[in-house]
């Protein structure tokens, strides 16, 4: 009996063992898409030049005698 349970217990190792890795692959070809894909879009380049573009515009206020925003 105590083979048998041996035996039980090695099984749902390795099936727990696979699922593991399906769950792991799954994520990161979710998550390496999504991101990869931002990227190429340029999605965070937006943000960097939005900045620049505000402090651009807050100079002027301020050259101009008005405030900052």
């Amino acid at each position: 009996m105590a083979e048998s349970a041996k035996k039980v217990a090695q099984q749902a190792e390795d099936r727990l063992e696979k699922v593991a890795e399906n769950v792991r692959e799954r994520f990161d070809r979710v998550t390496e898409g999504r991101f990869t894909d931002r990227i190429k879009n340029g999605r965070f380049a937006d943000q960097v030049d939005h900045g620049i573009d505000q402090g651009r515009n807050e100079a002027r206020r301020r050259d101009q005698g008005g405030s900052e925003r």
